[in-house]
């Protein structure tokens, strides 16, 4: 059983920075792949980042590629997304999950553990 739960979501002006935080529970955590993933008003869950359990390997979605950086601290058992240039486009609700079996997954549905999400707003 692993418990997520999201941080520092917000508004942000475009162009404008924000990091949200993801704070796990669970002893097991540094061994779990993790992810973020995003969705708009009326639109499906969208994948954005993912790294490995060591932090070693990452992925982006094409639309953040440059400007998203995702990153974890074991011993704080928290994952972090460093967004940088955001754009109204941006504008989503972000949510942070586990795959507890693989690595650098995009798919939605093979995430096991979710987060409640966090609400970031890119006005233009």
């Amino acid at each position: 059983q692993v418990q997520l739960v999201e941080s520092g979501g917000g508004l942000v002006q475009a162009g404008g920075s924000l990091r949200l935080s993801c704070a796990a529970s669970g002893r097991t955590f540094s061994r779990y792949a993790m992810g973020w993933f995003r969705q708009a008003p009326g639109k499906e869950r969208e994948f954005v980042a993912t790294l490995n359990w060591t932090g070693g390997r990452t992925r982006y979605a094409d639309s953040v590629k440059g400007r998203f950086t995702i990153a974890r601290d074991n011993a704080k058992n928290t994952v972090y997304l460093q967004m940088n240039s955001l754009k109204p486009e941006d504008t989503a609700v972000y949510y942070c999950a586990a795959d507890t079996v693989s690595r650098l997954r995009t798919d939605v549905t093979t995430y096991d553990y979710w987060g409640q999400g966090t609400q970031v707003t890119v006005s233009s």
